[in-house]
């Protein structure tokens, strides 16, 4: 404390369970900004795996189903898992099985580049399947065959 005292600066503790305690001499406004710092630096890759969600309908037509999986290819690409969901409206709740073959179209045309991690699953009026990058997990081409339902 007194060499703390003599350089005009603080005494900061670093480890108080260690024994003996460990603690340094420096600015503790300094110390502070630093910590944040790098707090903030190991936030930025954290956010990666983040889920995206893209919603589908039972009547998409083959071009509209194109360009939604080539946004999902992107974000494979980028580290971000998918979620495809089919919405179903009023009277399209009936075909539920119109939903699962446009999930088994979307696994089809996407092919090796993904790998189903959740099957399709019916919550409410939602039909949704999350996919990821295809290294790991399950392999599409044997969740196409359990799709067709």
């Amino acid at each position: 404390m007194a060499k703390a005292k003599e350089s005009g600066q603080d005494l900061i503790e670093i480890a108080a369970s260690a024994q003996p305690p460990v603690a340094k001499i420096a600015d503790f406004q300094k110390f502070r900004y630093e910590e944040n710092k790098k707090e903030r630096a190991s936030k930025k890759g954290a956010s990666a795996g983040e889920l995206k969600e893209l919603w589908l309908s039972p009547r998409i037509a083959d071009h509209d189903l194109k360009v939604r999986l080539a946004r999902t290819e992107e974000f494979l690409k980028n580290g971000h898992k998918v979620k495809l969901t089919v919405k179903f409206k009023g009277r399209e709740m009936a075909h539920q099985d119109i939903g699962y073959k446009v999930l088994q179209e979307a696994l089809t045309l996407l092919g090796e580049k993904v790998a189903v991690e959740k099957d399709p699953k019916m919550e409410g009026r939602k039909l949704s399947m999350i996919v990821g990058k295809g290294k790991g997990g399950h392999n599409a081409e044997t969740k196409n065959e359990q799709v067709s339902t």
